[in-house]
Order: C-alpha cells, then sequence, then structure tokens
C-alpha cells in the first residue's frame, strides 16, 4: 500500500506545476510572411499542419462552397505528386492526414513520426502550394460532396445552426454555409477553384504550426525551403480587407411536424475573438452548463437548468455556445425537446439568461471558473489538440496565448463581472432564432423577445 501511495505521488503534477512545466511556443516570420510557431516535447510523434485565414466568408453568393471543394481535392494529388501518389507517399510514412474548412479558416495537417517532420512539411508545401485540381478529380468529387450535401440535411443540429447564421447575418458573408448550394457544387468550374487558391492561399495568411519532439530550427529550416514558390507569397497588400457582417435580430423557422424532435437555437451578438469579454461569457456558459439525458445525476446537477430540465423534462439536450469570428461573435443555447415542451424549456432557458444578468452568484462563479480550468488543461491533450491551438491562436490573436494567462483572465472573473458583461449583451436584446422540425408550440418573435428583460418594480 505505501508503494502505491508513493508511485501515485511521483506521477501526480498539481494544476500550478502543469501550467509552469508547458514549453514556450517559438515563432519565426519568414521573409514571405508565413509565420512558423512549434512547441517542442519529448513525444515520439508529431503534428505538423497548415492553417489558413480562408473559409466561406471570404467567398461571395457564386463561389460560396469553393473553400469546401478545394479541401476536398487537396488530398487528391498535387503537380509533383498526380492521382493517389499524395496519400500513398502519406501512407508509407504510416501517417495520419487530415483537414477541415470554416467559416474563417482552413486547416491541413499530419500526425507523424518526429523524425518525419521534414518529410511532412514537404508534403504539406506542396499540397498548399501545388494543388493539381484535376477535371477528372473534380467531377468525381463533385459527385461525392453533393452526396454528402444530401447526408447533412439529416443531422438536424447542423441544420438549425447554419439557420441561425444566415438569419443573424443575413446578406453577409458569415450567412454562408460552410459547404456551399448544391447550385454551386454543380456549377463551379476548375477556373473558380484555382482562381480561390491563387488569391487565399498565400504565405501572409497562413501558420505551418507543429507540436511535438520537433526541433523548432529544423522546423524553420524545412520551411524555407520548401514554402518558397513564386507565386506563394503577395506582390503587394498581404491579405484583402474582410467585409462586415452585421447582426441582425430575426428568425428563422423550418416547421416540419413529421420529424419527432423540435431543434431550437437563440442566440444574441457576440463579441469577437480578441475581445476579452469572451472570458467572462465563456464563464457563463459554464455556469448555465450543459445536459443530455443520458448524463447521471438528476435532479442534483450543478446546473439549475439541467436540474429544471430532468425535474420537469423539458428537453432531450442543451447545450450554450460561444461561436467567436474576426469581429462579431454569437452567444446563445441551443436545444433539443418534444413538441409540447418547447415553449416551456424556451421561457426556462430565458430565465436563466436573466439570472446570470441580475443574480449571479459567487459560488455559482467559481464552480464555473474551475470547470474552465479543467477544459483548458484538457487542450494538453495530444500532440494534434497542441498544434491546432497554436495555428488557431496565431491566426486569431497574432499570438498563441499561455495557459497562465488564460487562467489568470479566468481567476480575475467575479460575479460583478458575470452580471455586468451579460447585462451588456443580452438584457434587452433582439436575438436571432432558428427552429427546425415540430415547432408549432414556439412562441411568436415579438414574445420571445419581451423576454429578454424582467419588469422590476
Amino acid at each position: 500500500a505505501a508503494l502505491l501511495t508513493l508511485t501515485r505521488k511521483r506521477g501526480a503534477a498539481t494544476y500550478a506545476q502543469t501550467l509552469q512545466n508547458i514549453p514556450e511556443t517559438q515563432v519565426t516570420t519568414l521573409e514571405n510572411g508565413l509565420r512558423v510557431a512549434s512547441e517542442e516535447s519529448s513525444q515520439p510523434t508529431c503534428t505538423v499542419g497548415v492553417w489558413i485565414e480562408a473559409g466561406s466568408r471570404h467567398e461571395d453568393a457564386k463561389t460560396n462552397g469553393a473553400g469546401f471543394f478545394v479541401e476536398h481535392l487537396a488530398f487528391k494529388g498535387t503537380k509533383n505528386r498526380p492521382g493517389s501518389a499524395f496519400e500513398k507517399e502519406v501512407e508509407s510514412l504510416g501517417a495520419h492526414l487530415n483537414g477541415y474548412t470554416s467559416r474563417e479558416q482552413t486547416a491541413f495537417y499530419i500526425k507523424a513520426l518526429s523524425k518525419d517532420m521534414p518529410k511532412v512539411v514537404e508534403l504539406l508545401s506542396d499540397l498548399v502550394q501545388n494543388c493539381a485540381l484535376e477535371d477528372s478529380q473534380i467531377e468525381k468529387e463533385r459527385g461525392v460532396i453533393l452526396q454528402e450535401l444530401k447526408e447533412m440535411d439529416s443531422n438536424l443540429t447542423d441544420v438549425t445552426f447554419d439557420y441561425l447564421h444566415a438569419t443573424a447575418y443575413q446578406g453577409t458573408a458569415l450567412a454562408h454555409t460552410v459547404e456551399g448550394t448544391t447550385e454551386n457544387i454543380k456549377r463551379l468550374t476548375r477556373a473558380d477553384l484555382a482562381s480561390y487558391v491563387d488569391t487565399h492561399f498565400k504565405a501572409p495568411r497562413m501558420v505551418l504550426a507543429a507540436a511535438g519532439g520537433i526541433s523548432h530550427r529544423e522546423l524553420v529550416d524545412a520551411a524555407k525551403q520548401h514554402f518558397t514558390g513564386a507565386s506563394f507569397a503577395y506582390k503587394g497588400d498581404s491579405v484583402p480587407a474582410l467585409k462586415s457582417c452585421r447582426f441582425t435580430g430575426s428568425e428563422i423557422r423550418a416547421r416540419d411536424d413529421a420529424l419527432p424532435l423540435a431543434h431550437i437555437a437563440l442566440a444574441v451578438e457576440g463579441p469577437g475573438w480578441a475581445h476579452p469579454d469572451n472570458v467572462v461569457l465563456n464563464v457563463a456558459n459554464a455556469i448555465i452548463g450543459r445536459y443530455d439525458r443520458t448524463f447521471g445525476g438528476g435532479k442534483n446537477q450543478s446546473s439549475r437548468l439541467a436540474a429544471l430540465a430532468v425535474e420537469h423534462n423539458l428537453c432531450h439536450s442543451f447545450e450554450p455556445f460561444n461561436t467567436s469570428y474576426s469581429d462579431t461573435g454569437l452567444f446563445g443555447f441551443h436545444f433539443v425537446s418534444d413538441p409540447l415542451s418547447v415553449d416551456d424549456m424556451m421561457f426556462c432557458a430565458q430565465g436563466e439568461w436573466m439570472r446570470l444578468c441580475t443574480s449571479t452568484t459567487e459560488s455559482e462563479v467559481t464552480r464555473a471558473k474551475n470547470y474552465l480550468r479543467n477544459a483548458m488543461v484538457a487542450q494538453l491533450d495530444g500532440t494534434t489538440r497542441v498544434c491546432e491551438n497554436i495555428g488557431s491562436h496565431l491566426l486569431h490573436y497574432g499570438r498563441r496565448i499561455p495557459l497562465e494567462e488564460w487562467d489568470s483572465r479566468i481567476s480575475a472573473v467575479d460575479a460583478r463581472m458575470v452580471r455586468d458583461v451579460c447585462s451588456k449583451y443580452i438584457y434587452d436584446k433582439c436575438p436571432a432564432i432558428a427552429a427546425v422540425g415540430p415547432i408549432e408550440q414556439l412562441l411568436d418573435y415579438n414574445r420571445i423577445r419581451s423576454a429578454m428583460y424582467w419588469i422590476r418594480f
């Protein structure tokens, strides 16, 4: 027993020790504007990726979906590695290749053995600089994407959030879906895709990020060797200016009584990535908590809204969100409920918002801050999550914010700050609403708007 106790103590690290022992993130900017950032560790593996400031927000109504299309084609061969040669070369390393496209960024990353880092950098540079965009592959992937779009229609959570963006940012680029429309996917040509790559896949708007058992100097040397294409850097302005996206309080309702459950999302305008209010809003969301019927605990859960959901059978699940973009954001909650519980769940959820604005307690804030700290330390789990953290931070903030700094920001939040910031963004604001499914019981927009404040005497 004594030996087991000794072993456990030796393997444990306190929260403070964990924050202090995180390796420094090293950043180097090359002459062409490419930022190279890495965190070194003793891991036998590494994750290396390219994060690009390009997404559906950079498209217009006619080219919406081009970025998602390019992401599909990126793995289907380059000018130097035609056809399936690119994929075979990745597989020969025993590596894992992945990528994604969002509204403001695109990423391609490879997880491999640390010794293969120079080869991984070469493959990534070939992918972003020499994408082949072969006509045969374009037609093949066009069919694949159209099938994906059909399948996405069955994911009502994603559909609801796409509707939420469409109504909150109507008439602007943030209203576009990431995947694009069926009409656009059928119509996009090779010239459209090549124009998207030539415009956005440029060094000044890219970050080459790495995490794991690698040397920063070797990473920089590999980047200097491979990210040197003549068309890779802008000759003039480095980044086209983003068009502003104005938030609008409005709603979209897609009623379908044949569906078993209603999906409802409600949001107000939140701050952009770099705004300090985001930390306070994340604490507020942690106070609200999240719930799913598969959770244990019953009515004894720390979240008041979860306890109400269990006691009165209000919903199948709910989750708050704080989605940030460069200059704006969506702060809100999403829930899934039976048709006859929609009104009650909306009433209780909006009531929790009003309580955040008026009567948040210190004990709730303390619990929420501990929850955020746990979520923050979870970012250290694996080289891929660390690499993504580095790449996203450099695009969003221009630097990687250390966990110690995040911890100090979280520690500074108190109940008064939560009440003040929530009042600033929530109280008496016009929300955006998206609803899908059997939503007959969802009240009129004006009734929902009237619940965004309390009449107090």
